[in-house]
């Protein structure tokens, strides 16, 4: 992860997330080492994510989310009640163009 993302950066993430539906989930096991590998190949095929929190995962959601996002060198660009936007560039191949900084 280069540099930190701009406020018109992560409202243009914010917007092209809006539609998309949570690919991993949070559980009891909280950010286990299988769930840090499984949003790391989701993050490789859609450089966008979001990852719904259950109820019985963490209570801090914005700290998991930290947590999440400098384990696998990407942004976490937004939480929203219990859902956490995750955003990384693809190395080869990247699909979402940021808006310049």
């Amino acid at each position: 992860m280069s540099t930190e993302l701009t406020g018109k950066q992560r409202r243009y993430l914010r917007g092209l997330a809006h539609h998309l539906k949570p690919v991993v989930h949070i559980g009891n096991n909280g950010l286990s080492d299988a769930l840090v590998d499984k949003v790391d190949a989701e993050l490789l095929a859609h450089e966008l994510i979001k990852v719904k929190v259950g109820e019985n995962g963490p209570d801090d959601v914005k700290a998991a989310g930290a947590e999440l996002a400098k384990r696998l060198e990407a942004h976490h660009a937004q939480t929203i009640g219990r859902v956490i936007v995750l955003y990384r560039e693809h190395d080869k191949e990247p699909e979402i163009r940021l808006p310049k900084a």
